[in-house]
């Protein structure tokens, strides 16, 4: 017992040095982009400053404003990678095309977002030097006097220490510096990482969306989800509507042709009447099968009687490549989103079959903090791309009109892993 207490203890140790560490090299890069801020602040103050000359002001102000945004942009992944998620809070661009300077210079300025990044720029600047320079000269200093001694050894007795930084002029005082070095330089991994999240939280108060944005970008997002809701709604329609006036349709509309005929015979030629009724009936079933397949295509009912765990099992068994399914829900979600969330893993798995040349894949699904996951993973060649029309911008608008999200990590050479999430109560 004592052995495993000493084992998890040091792996802690060894995870917060490893922390410690990674942030200071962070809290380095900090130091080098705080220094950026000055130009781009300086770039920025003079595009405006030229707005009234014709034509020179309306280009130069959205271009800066670009950079701007990209320096913001950074700051928000670096401050998510903290632990303090910072989201863009940018209006999203305008539905027709911006065709000229003046509506890109009026969209850029008219962003309340960009004059919150302005403002952060000076004060980011200073507060990030001045936490990353703490953040990094602390443990550096621990570091100098750790290494004083195996120094001093190396150089030889004439050599005094590193001057005014760790002043010493005998070797009892150097074998002092190592156990003072070691405590600062601990001391300093421990406070890196809270400095870093220090200048997160500094920098969510400019360059997090207010509250206003928020529902802004909320009535936004779900005017874009509902205009692809009922465009994915429409489409649906359609192709009811093209499967039953191509399939069922046609083949009852020669159902009655072929019944009306051997009514004609029945009397006149029995045995051609009965060779009617034969293919008829065959006929009928061909058409049976259409509708079943139609109906399954709206709302298996497989899913209706078993749910999501049998309906994705049964699904994974009629693929030609093996397939892995562990789904445990202790109950069931409402029909909508159980439907949204089956054909979702359908069509994810429809890409594994059709692109990704796999040889077998996997459907993982858990609910956890009112949030369904489903992930669907292939060891096939990855380099999926939503933009070549693969299925996945379908999977992103089923999904976003119950307000989930898909992520998609597909490096060429595979694997592919395509993460859905969907927030319900069970």
């Amino acid at each position: 017992m004592e052995f495993v207490r000493l084992r998890v203890g040091g792996a802690t140790l060894g995870r917060g040095a490893r922390q410690g560490l990674q942030s200071v090299l962070d809290q380095m890069a900090a130091i080098g982009l705080a220094l950026t801020n000055v130009p781009l602040l300086a770039v920025s103050v003079v595009a405006l400053a030229l707005t009234p000359v014709p034509y020179l002001g309306l280009a130069l102000v959205p271009w800066t404003m670009t950079l701007v945004r990209k320096r913001t942009d950074l700051e928000r992944r670096r401050a998510s990678r903290a632990g303090v998620l910072v989201t863009r809070p940018y209006q999203p661009p305008p539905e027709r095309a911006i065709t000229d300077g003046w509506e890109r210079f009026r969209w850029t300025v008219t962003d309340p977002a960009t004059w919150r990044d302005l403002a952060w720029l000076a004060p980011g600047a200073v507060v990030g030097l001045t936490l990353g320079t703490i953040g990094v000269l602390v443990p550096l200093y621990g570091l100098l006097g750790l290494t004083l001694t195996p120094s001093w050894i190396w150089l030889g007795t004439g050599w005094y220490g590193y001057g005014v930084i760790w002043s010493v002029d005998t070797f009892l005082a150097g074998l002092l510096c190592v156990p003072q070095g070691a405590i600062i330089l601990a001391a300093g991994l421990w406070l890196a990482p809270r400095l870093r999240r220090v200048d997160a939280l500094f920098a969510r108060l400019l360059l997090a969306p207010t509250r206003a944005t928020e529902l802004r970008l909320r009535v936004t997002q779900l005017t874009v989800t509902r205009a692809g809701t009922v465009d994915a709604q429409a489409a649906e329609l359609r192709r009811i509507e093209r499967d039953l006036h191509d399939g069922a349709q046609a083949r009852l509309a020669s159902l009655s042709m072929m019944i009306g005929l051997a009514d004609n015979l029945i009397d006149r030629d029995p045995a051609e009447a009965h060779k009617l009724l034969a293919e008829a009936r065959a006929s009928s079933r061909a058409a049976l099968g259409e509708l079943r397949d139609l109906v399954r295509g709206i709302h298996p009912p497989v899913l209706a009687e078993r749910g999501l765990d049998g309906a994705v099992q049964a699904l994974a068994l009629s693929l030609p490549i093996p397939i892995t399914v562990d789904v445990d829900l202790p109950a069931r979600p409402d029909l909508p989103l159980e439907s949204a969330a089956y054909f979702a893993v359908a069509e994810a798995l429809t890409n594994v079959i059709r692109h990704s040349r796999a040889h077998h894949g996997s459907v993982f699904s858990r609910h956890a903090a009112g949030v369904l996951t489903m992930v669907v993973t292939d060891d096939g060649r990855g380099g999926a791309d939503p933009a070549a029309g693969t299925g996945l911008r379908g999977i992103e608008r089923r999904l976003a009109a119950f307000d989930g999200t898909i992520k998609l990590s597909s490096p060429p050479g595979g694997p592919t892993v395509i993460t859905m999430e969907l927030p319900c109560a069970l």
